[in-house]
């Protein structure tokens, strides 16, 4: 299925639609800020399993983020000392993952060998929308293409055309970048660019 939204005033019954589908265990992919990402709501074990599969990736190894409503929600799942809310107030929401050591909260699926997750809050209505009726955060991954040229799919016909049999949902929101989120690193005692992306930190 291919829904088309506009991200200045998306349609709440289109909204409603993709939220159902979400919280059925399905997998959708969706317009961020940066490039076109596939996820799956982070408490439907067998969808985080099925994201993994697509990317050919174990669980336990792979490094998702996910997609926070705000950054209550994020300090839910992950520890965040004053200094770097500081630093997320200012820049979210905004084209950054940054990557935080998780709280016992974060579903056990998601949980790596280190223990952290990447969050992420886009400036894309679309995608916060779909979160905020969620009342979940979404396991977000970025779409990858197999040009040695291009990095990232940019064209939702397309990546529907490639990815309709495998996942339940695609949506329009428009041409994507083809430059990913700038990824920032909490963990340690210096924070730091771990992937200089689209945002300036």
């Amino acid at each position: 299925m291919l829904i088309k939204l506009f991200e200045d005033n998306p349609n709440q019954r289109d909204i409603l639609k993709i939220t159902a589908v979400l919280k059925r265990g399905g997998v959708i992919i969706y317009p961020t800020d940066t490039v076109y990402a596939m996820g799956c709501a982070i408490n439907q074990v067998k969808a985080v399993q099925r994201v993994c599969a697509l990317k050919g990736v174990k669980p336990e190894k792979a490094d998702f983020s996910m997609i926070c409503r705000d950054l209550s929600e994020i300090a839910l799942y992950a520890k965040v000392s004053n200094e770097v809310f500081k630093i997320m107030k200012r820049h979210l929401p905004g084209p950054f993952t940054f990557i935080l050591n998780a709280t016992t909260k974060l579903p056990n699926v998601l949980m790596n060998r280190r223990k952290t997750i990447g969050v992420r809050i886009p400036d894309n209505y679309i995608v916060r929308a779909i979160v905020e009726e969620l009342g979940h955060p979404l396991l977000t991954t970025s779409i990858h293409d197999d040009d040695e040229i291009v990095e990232y799919m940019t064209d939702p016909e397309l990546i529907h055309e490639r990815y309709c049999k495998s996942v339940d949902l695609v949506i329009d929101g428009g041409f994507g970048q083809n430059v990913a989120s700038t990824v920032v690193d909490c963990t340690g005692d210096e924070i730091s660019v771990l992937r200089q992306g689209i945002g300036e930190l």
